[in-house]
């Protein structure tokens, strides 16, 4: 179920107040210095807005239904980002995204636990082919925001490439000057790992929040590299997830955006609390933009909660506006028109 044009409507006001904001705001000024990362010399990052490729692949999962086999998640990997990029392999593909001389952060998800968390079927062969792409081992960082959701991806010290870094930041770990997240009165800080990177891919879900409504690849950056992440959550976070994505720091480094939707989240989220609302969906998706792959999570969310017989996240007043938001600072495309789902089986 698509955003209706009501509810696009809606958000006028939001977009009103961040037009009014001043550019410094998200890139710093003399008082806060810009903290924006640039690629290395002569290195343009691949970048497609508004396209997505979703790959899909039936009987993916292990017979126990928590976990993807592990050829079939790297498969559904290389086509993935092979058809995104147009490169002929998966090290090529990633090398379109980082530089050999790139500092990278990847940010997991495994709030939900073991039952739902990024899979390290996914992450593991993303982190292996990113160092035969020339990248080194000992520039990239795995980060998460708690010991126990980095468990609930199930990646740890003893299962990534020799040389790779584990990082847990517990919401403490930053270094940067506190910053005012503009038209919220907060301020903020971001975590040391995505700070010290130069490049950051995103590893998200495709869940429903109870405060937020839905959440995907842009809360997975702000809320899980902040220190105060509970201070952002009025009104539904919303436009708070926007304005705090728009930030300097997130923007200048996320390079792609990778959603692991082997199992989809239509409602009791972001906590595992029930296997009743969960489906099956065995698919991933990749995108550069974030925007874009939040629009079309909140559709399928949608969709599921429907099929469950539940109410609309916009009748439960839980509608993620600020993926509008984040559309009207420039973050990515909101509308559904012109974002182009590309869809494959292997």
């Amino acid at each position: 179920m698509s955003a209706s044009r009501r509810e696009f409507l809606g958000y006028a006001s939001i977009a009103g107040a961040l037009a009014s904001l001043p550019t410094s705001a998200f890139a710093g000024d003399k008082a806060d210095p810009s903290l924006a990362a640039s690629p290395p010399p002569g290195f343009v990052p691949f970048a497609a807005p508004g396209r997505i490729v979703k790959v899909t692949k039936k009987d993916s999962l292990q017979e126990n239904k928590l976990y993807p086999k592990a050829d079939d998640a790297k498969a559904m990997l290389t086509k993935a980002l092979t058809e995104l990029t147009g490169k002929s392999d998966l090290p090529t593909a990633i090398g379109q995204f980082v530089h050999k001389d790139d500092i990278v952060c990847v940010k997991v998800n495994g709030i939900a636990k073991q039952n739902m968390g990024t899979n390290k079927e996914l992450v593991i062969p993303f982190l292996e082919a990113m160092i035969l792409s020339g990248v080194k081992p000992e520039n990239i960082t795995v980060l998460e925001q708690y010991g126990g959701f980095l468990a609930g991806t199930r990646v740890s010290a003893q299962n990534v490439p020799n040389g790779v870094k584990i990082a847990i930041h517990q919401n403490k770990d930053a270094i940067m000057p506190d910053r005012l997240i503009p038209g919220t009165g907060t301020h903020t800080k971001f975590v040391r790992a995505l700070t010290e990177s130069t490049a950051a891919i995103n590893f998200a879900l495709i869940k429903d929040h109870s405060i937020c409504g839905y959440t995907g690849a842009l809360k997975n950056m702000t809320h899980g590299c902040s220190i105060n992440p509970h201070d952002f959550h009025a009104h539904n976070a919303s436009p708070q997830i926007a304005l705090m994505y728009a930030q300097d720091v997130v923007k200048s480094r996320v390079r792609l955006c990778i959603k692991d939707a082997f199992k989809v989240m239509a409602h009791g989220g972001p906590l595992w609390k029930s296997p009743d609302h969960v489906k099956v969906h065995e698919s991933i998706y990749a995108s550069t933009d974030p925007v874009a792959l939040d629009t079309v999570g909140w559709e399928l969310v949608e969709e599921l909660r429907k099929g469950y017989g539940l109410k609309s996240l916009t009748e439960e007043k839980r509608a993620p506006a600020y993926i509008r938001a984040a559309a009207d600072l420039g973050l990515g495309i909101a509308d559904r028109g012109k974002i182009k789902l590309l869809e494959h089986t292997v």
